[in-house]
């Protein structure tokens, strides 16, 4: 009875270490948010106009992306991003909006979070702000 026993046990356990190890990991199938480029660069821009850029990306996994939240590194950049959800091989955006307030140069990121393998991409926006002349 003992050996039947023993039996069983090793046959189940091989078949439960057999379906493990075929099986898809569950992050396979998990969304893979892919940005066209993760750096933009406004160049020289004039005090006081605000300048927007607008980072695209698509979906590269294989279930819906959600965006949950994308907030900026200061009060002087704004984002917006696309609210709905992006099925697999759709694309999206986050958009910033940099107030430029005070001369200089100037580098703001702006931090996505998402339910994406790769959940936490940080997008960065540069350039320098060239004083207004005064008269």
């Amino acid at each position: 009875m003992k050996k039947l026993i023993l039996t069983a046990l090793i046959a189940i356990g091989g078949i439960i270490t057999t379906s493990a190890q075929t099986a898809e990991p569950a992050n396979e199938k998990a969304p893979e948010i892919k940005f066209t480029s993760e750096t933009h660069d406004f160049g020289t821009i004039p005090q006081g106009t605000p300048a927007t850029y607008e980072f695209t990306f698509k979906n590269t996994g294989k279930t819906n992306l959600i965006i949950t939240s994308a907030s900026a590194s200061c009060g002087c950049t704004t984002p917006e991003w696309t609210k709905e959800p992006i099925k697999p091989g759709k694309t999206g955006y986050v958009k910033a909006t940099f107030n430029a307030a005070a001369s200089g140069p100037f580098t703001k990121s702006v931090t996505v979070n998402s339910n994406a393998k790769n959940s936490q991409v940080l997008l960065y926006l540069k350039g320098d702000v060239k004083p207004t002349e005064t008269k």
